[in-house]
């Protein structure tokens, strides 16, 4: 099993709120572990100019500024990376991930992002999900997570607090049948 590019739905029972009706986007997936990015959960009121800030880098336009930074995951909440179309490739490295998607954590694209030569469609995280090898199975198992197919419309195209509910419709769940608890047969 490879779900890498798959999206993880957090169900009602998780119990980290951190994850709390999430939706994270899977950039990698093996014997190894897992690493992915929360794609529906905004980082406050934090945009990429106040990041360009921090990094001396002016936008062309201001209103390039004004895409807002999404709160990755728990790890390493310093680091930055962009989740994007894969029609873009950033002169150090875009890793393409899936049809659809690439990821870049390399400063070029945010020089890009600010001088209108991103890609298309992106999203902006600060940290990142990670799981140890079998952690992520043995959170799935115990009903913590769903899997579906990722959709660029889904991830790009939601507004953020759709998200969570359009992943489990691609599923045919309606979000307002699912329990906190969940039984085994």
């Amino acid at each position: 099993m490879d779900l890498t590019g798959k999206l993880l739905i957090a169900m009602p029972e998780m119990g980290d709120p951190r994850f709390e009706r999430s939706v994270v986007f899977l950039c990698s997936y093996s014997d190894d572990g897992a690493m992915g990015l929360i794609v529906n959960k905004p980082a406050g009121d934090v945009h990429l100019s106040d990041l360009l800030k921090q990094l001396d880098i002016k936008p062309d336009r201001p209103e390039r500024g004004r895409m807002p930074v999404h709160f990755g995951g728990p790890v390493e909440t310093a680091r930055g990376f962009v989740l994007h179309s894969d029609g873009y490739d950033a002169n150090l490295h875009s890793m393409k991930v899936s049809p659809g998607f690439s990821m870049t954590a390399t400063l070029d694209i945010l020089e890009d992002l600010a001088a209108g030569q991103g890609p298309e469609r992106a999203l902006l995280m600060l940290g990142y999900a990670g799981w140890g090898p079998g952690q992520l199975e043995s959170e799935i198992t115990m009903n913590g997570w769903l899997t579906t197919d990722a959709d660029p419309d889904l991830v790009f195209g939601q507004p953020d607090d759709a998200k969570w509910e359009a992943a489990l419709r691609t599923l045919g769940v309606d979000p307002l049948t699912l329990s906190a608890s969940a039984g085994r047969a």
